[in-house]
């Protein structure tokens, strides 16, 4: 029987690349989440508008998600590493553009857009890629720590991301925030170019447009890749939303300036990763649905405060904190029901399509967020929390109970 010490995340760290892996995601996450506030509060600040903040959010994803299928075939014909070393090194010199036209006074709204899309075309090369690593490169009985470690990246990310960027808009300007940030992602790539890509098996038939597409029909057929799809999807529209509500309510409503929203999101990120590290010792087998549905009705329930024009900055640090509590289950169940329903030679396709529709309600909530936040900000807020509601009932209703549902190639 394996013992206590095999299942740890000493053992964890102890598996062939997976300190790359966890130190090159964890460097990259954190330079997304200082792209992504830097962006917000040079929309906010420096343009004046939330419209333009929403519009940079949702190109900043839209365009990737479209294209996820042929980047899921991508990986899975010719390896991951090297193609999330691309991403990496495509994010840096955007922002470095960015950074630039910025400085020069060169860089209108609509171009700022437009830079941000064409970025987003390589993101599910990292996303999909690294996500799909770990349950190649991890023995299923430490899945749950390697989701836990995954999950703790985002959370570490959004502790230290969005305070260091704040604290960069505010005494550095944006155009040095953003070079900041380039150069995170450029140390990014450096680290996980170390990693080896392991030996894998492939089922493609050599072309790349109908590995694209079989992968659409095997996520279709997955009945847990299909319910993950609309309840993830559904959830992502609280965080799209929060992403452009919360510095609209710290800087318009509150009198803060970029450096407290910082700090409010870094109270997401310390409940984040409490619950991860605590979640991820236990195991989630059988369990997953009910920690997705109850994480999810949690979430929607700590957002109402946020709805009430009297809360104040103390308010707005207790919900994120919570919020951030409660992701730390619904990440570890969604990671680890998606490794454990698809077949490993359909992991690239699969979770380049799965997490591209999952994404698909962040941009959309911080849209929608953008354009009606100038007269209301608590519309976007009561939708986010129905939605999340929604969400809870989808993964509950969707997603298969039984505990061997892999669809095969």
């Amino acid at each position: 029987m394996p013992t206590t010490e095999q299942h740890s995340y000493r053992a964890l760290f102890g598996v062939r690349g997976v300190p790359g892996l966890v130190g090159s995601m964890t460097l990259a996450r954190t330079g997304q989440a200082m792209s992504s506030m830097v962006l917000t509060l040079l929309a906010l600040k420096v343009y004046d508008s939330a419209t333009l903040a929403g519009a940079v959010a949702f190109a900043s994803l839209v365009p990737g998600l479209v294209v996820s299928p042929l980047a899921g075939a991508l990986l899975d014909r010719h390896g991951r590493v090297r193609l999330v070393a691309l991403d990496y090194l495509v994010a840096a010199a955007a922002l470095g553009l960015i950074a630039a036209l910025a400085a020069s006074r060169a860089l209108p709204g609509w171009l700022l857009v437009v830079i941000a899309a064409v970025a987003s075309l390589t993101g599910p090369l990292s996303n999909s890629g690294l996500r799909s690593l770990f349950p190649r490169v991890v023995p299923e009985p430490l899945w749950e720590r390697a989701n836990a470690a995954d999950s703790s990246g985002w959370v570490l990310a959004s502790l230290v991301g969005p305070p260091l960027a704040g604290f960069a808009v505010q005494f550095l300007g944006a155009p040095a925030a953003l070079a900041l940030v380039a150069a995170v992602f450029v140390t990014a790539a450096v680290t996980v170019r170390g990693v080896t890509d392991p030996a894998s098996e492939h089922d493609t038939s050599g072309r790349l447009w109908r590995d694209a597409v079989d992968g659409l029909v095997y996520f279709w057929r997955n009945r847990t890749l299909r319910g993950l799809g609309v309840s993830i999807m559904l959830a992502n529209v609280t965080w799209g939303t929060l992403a452009i509500a919360v510095p609209f309510i710290t800087l318009g409503r509150l009198g803060g300036d970029a450096a407290t929203v910082g700090w409010l999101f870094a109270a997401e990120g310390v409940g984040g990763m409490v619950a991860s590290v605590l979640f991820g010792r236990l195991n989630s087998a059988g369990r997953e649905r009910c920690w997705l549905a109850w994480s999810l009705v949690g979430t929607a329930a700590v957002l109402v405060p946020l709805t009430l024009p009297g809360v104040g900055l103390v308010g707005v640090a207790v919900c994120l904190t919570l919020v951030g509590l409660l992701n730390g289950p619904l990440d570890i169940a969604m990671f680890t029901i998606r490794q454990r329903r698809t077949a490993p030679e359909w992991m690239g396709r699969a979770f380049a399509v799965s997490m591209s529709v999952n994404w698909l309600g962040a941009p959309i909530g911080s849209a929608l967020t953008g354009a009606l936040a100038p007269h209301g900000v608590e519309v976007p807020i009561v939708i986010a929390i129905l939605c999340g509601l929604a969400a809870a009932a989808s993964a509950w209703w969707l997603i298969p109970a039984d505990t061997d549902a892999r669809v095969g190639a």
